[in-house]
């Protein structure tokens, strides 16, 4: 942390304040090592100790508070291990109660004979006798009797208890007991603690000072007081993270970028002219907002969002053939080998004679489109390095390939990154720092997301949402195929998709695992599942059964770059009725005639996942349908997950079920780096309002303090949440 004030207090290292055995376990088994990083170490739920019990009436099992006095207090060292066993009998005068403590030397010295206290803990059996191991307690003062020591036994019954995430070694009340230890350090420390929510956003939204909130979620009184802190607590977390994206947004608006003016007698109205379809009003709409990043004199930085189908694709050559109208060039960033290819010739069908240029089928006014992946032979690697250099190519349309040192533009104007979600940070920045001056980017996802997750994961970044499809789109129907309850249904799945064949369409059956002992999806959470279906093993038994007759083909990412685009040419030409495929047709795929999907063992796959993948159908006038088959039993999680895919086509709300069963992970890149996440509380989905009323608090503070130099504790705490990794994550992002 770079505050003075703030290091003097949650900076302080742990071995001062617990000793260095304490602070080396917690190092240790949690990467702590300030006073900072304990108190930040929340409960993850509150027990209550619960009501009087007489000691008469304990049942074994159960979670009681009785009250009573200690008759004697005796010890004995272990035989098993070291330290000594502390047994304390307690009476309420009609019943004795026996209290085990193993190892706790300084209970011996707490608990003196006639002493009355309250003692809570889980009623065990013993030896045939009841007992409490390892109780919590508290001792009444003397003169406590009577209504006073009723209200004492009534307070101290309500009172939350934390329950802290443990380690092995350290249990929930060692924590608690050293977090107690660092609480009474701190409030001995004159002066307030200084607050990462300046003082006039806390009055705003009625929010509680951070010493008070800290205290309170460790020690609360009762459980309004929890529900208080851990609001307070939310709204620090995302307004610190809001404060981050917006101070990086206006980092990239002082960057100068080339501007890349629109022409109006172009490349550009070129394509439009031979669209065979009219734009969408949402495709009108983004194109304009890139058209106006694209003409400034900084980068553009924009999300392109959309449901499966919605054109992205086409807003995205719109954009491209922008920047070469303004004599710069475009790369498209794909995810994998049959993602370019398929963007490759899906751009130079789109463009036409527009995409030739320098052949004797081009237009002289065009341009051309390169395409570079790793697995390209010498001779054609060597051809589209050359164009890309030369600038002969506006577009270059590659994969990680694109990323090496070998490939160089003449002028590099736009970045477009499709899935970005499958790049590292470094592999965007690798091919962001290939132009002259800092590129403009689009980043491409296909997988919706809710409005707070782009708020608080994109924050950075302007969003742009294609919600509605092209007009003459199918729908499409979504089935659950429940073979443990209704094998014969299988059967069916298969005679449905010689059905649509008749009718003369195609089909996907798409598997989740290649074969060959590739990992099986799932496998690691219950090792005795059968594995999941694999290409290799289902395509045989297929063809040779269900499906005999029929022209089908398989495609999984470890087939030859060659092999893979003749089985996708082929499929894309019509001249194959199945396609039985791994996730490798999961984005980019565009088969209109395509109108069927049969997904094997799809409880496998994510609720995302499985959007995605039926959005390969249904892609032209004929409805299309996706059936999927699982064993998962009625009920269970995984048949709920595919209940809700089969309910519903709205991408949107599948993502927030999807993230609320996912949960966020790292919104600032340690998911891609495996460090902890930046979220302890907050939940992007949960706290929609938080967020957004963060974002707005934030954005008054940044634009009046950029430096945050008049909020010297909000910078320690960025300074904190920006650690190396993630300060280089937001750099490049």
């Amino acid at each position: 942390m770079t505050s003075a004030l703030v290091q003097h207090r949650l900076g302080e290292p742990l071995h001062r304040v617990l000793g260095k055995p304490t602070a080396n376990k917690l190092a240790k088994a949690f990467g702590m090592a300030t006073v900072g990083d304990l108190l930040r170490h929340y409960p993850r739920r509150y027990e209550t100790r619960g009501e009087l019990t007489p000691l008469a009436d304990l049942e074994v099992g159960a979670e009681v508070t009785v009250l009573a006095e200690v008759r004697s207090v005796s010890s004995r060292r272990m035989s098993r291990r070291r330290g000594e066993l502390w047994e304390i009998v307690v009476t309420d005068g009609a019943e004795d109660l026996r209290l085990v403590f193993f190892g706790a030397r300084h209970t011996g010295r707490q608990l003196q004979r006639g002493q009355r206290g309250l003692f809570s803990g889980t009623v065990r059996l013993y030896d045939k006798r009841r007992e409490l191991a390892h109780p919590d307690f508290t001792l009444l003062a003397d003169e406590q009797s009577g209504p006073a020591a009723e209200a004492a036994v009534e307070d101290w019954a309500d009172r939350p208890i934390p329950v802290y995430p443990a380690a092995a070694g350290i249990r929930s009340w060692h924590l608690s007991r050293w977090i107690g230890t660092a609480l009474q350090w701190l409030s001995g420390i004159p002066g307030e603690l200084p607050d990462p929510l300046p003082h006039a956003v806390r009055e705003r939204h009625r929010l509680p000072g951070l010493a008070e909130a800290l205290h309170a979620v460790h020690r609360p009184a009762d459980h309004a007081e929890v529900t208080r802190a851990l609001a307070r607590l939310r709204w620090e977390e995302a307004f610190v993270l809001q404060t981050a994206l917006v101070r990086r947004r206006a980092l990239i608006r002082e960057l100068a970028a080339t501007p890349r003016t629109e022409r109006h007698d172009g490349l550009l109205a070129a394509f439009d002219a031979r669209l065979p379809f009219e734009l969408t009003g949402g495709q009108r709409r983004v194109g304009t907002q890139i058209r106006e990043d694209l003409a400034r004199a900084h980068p553009m930085h924009r999300l392109l969002q959309g449901e499966v189908g919605s054109g992205k694709t086409v807003v995205a050559v719109r954009a491209m053939l922008t920047v070469v109208d303004a004599g710069g060039q475009a790369a498209l960033l794909a995810p994998t080998e049959v993602l370019a290819q398929q963007h490759h010739r899906s751009l130079c069908t789109l463009l036409g004679p527009l995409a030739a240029a320098g052949r004797l089928d081009g237009d002289a006014s065009g341009t051309s489109v390169a395409l570079l992946t790793g697995s390209m032979g010498q001779a054609a690697r060597r051809a589209a390095l050359l164009e890309a250099a030369s600038g002969q190519a506006g577009i270059v349309v590659g994969t990680h390939a694109l990323l090496t040192e070998h490939v160089e533009f003449a002028d590099l104007g736009l970045v477009v990154v499709d899935e970005q979600h499958r790049f590292g940070v470094e592999q965007r920045d690798a091919l962001r720092s290939k132009g002259k001056s800092p590129p403009h980017v689009l980043v491409m996802t296909a997988t919706p997301i809710p409005r707070t997750v782009a708020m608080t994961v994109f924050g950075d970044l302007d969003v742009s949402t294609l919600e509605e499809l092209p007009s003459g789109r199918a729908p499409i129907s979504t089935h659950v195929v429940p073979v443990s309850e209704k094998p014969h249904y299988l059967d069916r799945t298969w005679r449905r998709i010689r059905e649509e064949i008749a009718a003369g369409h195609q089909a996907y059956v798409v598997c989740p695992r290649i074969g060959d002992e590739d990992p099986d999806p799932g496998s690691e959470a219950a090792e005795d599942r059968r594995p999941a279906a694999a290409v290799l093993e289902v395509a045989p038994g297929l063809t040779a059964g269900p499906l005999a007759g029929l022209r089908t083909d398989i495609l999984h990412g470890r087939l030859a770059t060659d092999a893979k685009d003749a089985a996708m040419g082929a499929f894309t030409a019509g001249d194959l009725d199945v396609l039985i495929a791994t996730t490798v047709i999961e984005v980019g795929v565009d088969v209109a005639n395509a109108t069927v999907m049969v997904v094997l063992d799809a409880d496998r796959f994510g609720i995302s996942q499985l959007h995605q993948l039926r959005g390969r159908v249904g892609r032209g006038a004929a409805p299309g349908l996706c059936l999927l088959v699982t064993e998962a039993p009625a009920g269970s999680p995984a048949r709920q997950r595919l209940d809700a895919v089969a309910a519903t086509c709205d991408g949107f709300e599948l993502a927030r079920l999807d993230l609320l069963a996912r949960r966020e992970g790292d919104v600032l890149g340690a998911a891609q780096s495996g460090r902890r996440s930046s979220l302890r509380l907050l939940s992007v989905i949960r706290d929609a309002d938080v967020i957004a009323q963060a974002r707005a608090e934030s954005r008054a503070v940044v634009d009046v303090d950029p430096g945050l130099n008049e909020h010297p504790a909000l910078a320690a705490a960025l300074a904190d949440l920006l650690d190396d990794d993630r300060a280089g994550f937001l750099e490049k992002a």
